[in-house]
């Protein structure tokens, strides 16, 4: 087995991020952040999320991930040539009262920043409407028009944009669907590598929102058993599946789960009960840092499928992969959201949802199977071996692009 150092990824050694912002709110005294990690074209991207107890080290984490992410999918075929990664943060709970003016002070505040070299969206306690109303508020055209100089034609990618936005599946908006498709692509693709069969395989995922409701819809629709959901309330279990499509139809903005739609089989456990439901893969999809060296003991799953941002300590992902639990990082598994914006707005694919999601299952079906390939024959995570990817990919665009 290879160091702990080198399977992890993010304990690489790394260079500096290229620019870090602190900016302390005048009203409140709490501090926003925006790091960019890199930039490819004088841009990069990636989301701006707002919770109590964000720090600078979590953005710059958050970054770093997005430089991954962003390489993770380049194809040198492909009109999408992917940027630099960028995260933003700041430290306010998004129901404070005071949120939203706080929100458009920070904008305000980084607004040359998001003018020419950060395209930004909607992350953890921020939705992407909230964010297009308050950057309209300061006067910038849009979150993501650092871009707009790379495109050939930005009036018809915004409109192809602004289309593939007003798709729906089934009344739920494909925006919030790719990213947990992507997911659920990951989670297949890695269990048939492993040569489980999902049609005889069970899912627990944490988390009911956008990704994880998504994430559950489409393993559920490719014949996966879901026994566990979470949410802020509470786990809810039956070993014999739940009812997926019923209890997202019933749950609220926030993806919480309404119990009074649960089926008289149907367990109500505890908050971190998730952790200990037998199960073939654990999506994590709601919170960073949720497991831990202290609780990776309880997890009973072969495979553990990243939905949200770094949601595994790296001495958990070690404690992990000793006990033959494979991690598939959060770069890899929750990276398609990201991809799809950019194949949209480029014109790789239309704004329709078919296309679409075709495109979301090739191209994580082509990654995962990439990075496993690679760390079976390198005997390495998961994660290790994505980062050579990753890192190849880095080179391949620096020369394609240096001046």
């Amino acid at each position: 087995m290879t160091d702990s150092s080198t399977d992890t990824g993010e304990q690489r050694a790394a260079a500096a991020p290229h620019l870090q912002v602190i900016w302390t709110d005048p009203v409140t005294g709490r501090q926003g952040f925006v790091v960019i990690d890199r930039l490819v074209r004088g841009v990069s991207s990636g989301g701006l999320r707002m919770r109590s107890g964000c720090t600078l080290a979590e953005v710059q984490g958050l970054a770093a991930g997005m430089t991954r992410k962003e390489a993770l999918h380049y194809d040198p075929r492909g009109k999408y040539v992917p940027l630099g990664g960028a995260k933003g943060g700041i430290d306010c709970a998004p129901e404070d009262p005071g949120a939203r003016a706080m929100l458009v002070r920070y904008l305000d505040a980084v607004r040359a920043i998001i003018e020419r070299h950060w395209t930004t969206g909607e992350d953890l306690g921020l939705r992407q409407d909230t964010i297009d109303e308050a950057i309209t508020e300061i006067g910038l055209t849009s979150s993501v028009q650092a871009i707009y100089p790379l495109l050939d034609n930005p009036a018809r990618a915004r409109r192809r944009l602004a289309d593939a936005f007003e798709v729906t599946v089934d009344e739920v908006s494909l925006p919030e669907l790719v990213g947990g498709l992507g997911v659920a692509q990951s989670a297949l693709t890695a269990m048939e590598h492993r040569g489980v069969v999902p049609g005889e395989s069970r899912a627990v995922i944490q988390g009911f929102g956008s990704m994880g409701g998504a994430t559950a819809r489409y393993l559920a629709a490719a014949g996966v058993t879901v026994v566990g959901l979470a949410d802020v309330r509470g786990t809810v279990s039956n070993p014999r599946g739940l009812d997926v499509e019923r209890l997202l139809r019933g749950r609220d903005p926030l993806g919480g789960i309404d119990r009074d739609l649960l089926d008289p089989a149907d367990r109500q456990l505890g908050v971190e009960d998730w952790l200990d439901l037998d199960c073939d893969v654990l999506v994590p999809a709601a919170t960073s840092y949720c497991i831990t060296p202290a609780n990776q003991g309880r997890i009973r799953a072969g495979h553990v499928v990243e939905a949200a941002n770094m949601p595994t300590l790296p001495e958990a992902e070690t404690q992990l992969r000793d006990r033959g639990v494979e991690v598939i990082p959060d770069f890899v598994a929750n990276s398609a959201t990201n991809a799809w914006w950019w194949w949209t707005l480029f014109g790789d694919i239309t704004a329709d949802a078919t296309v679409a999601q075709d495109h979301v299952r090739t191209a994580m079906d082509r990654v995962v199977s990439q990075m496993l390939e690679q760390a079976d024959a390198q005997q390495s995570s998961p994660r290790a071996a994505a980062q050579i990817v990753v890192d190849e990919n880095l080179v391949a665009i620096q020369e394609r692009f240096a001046s």
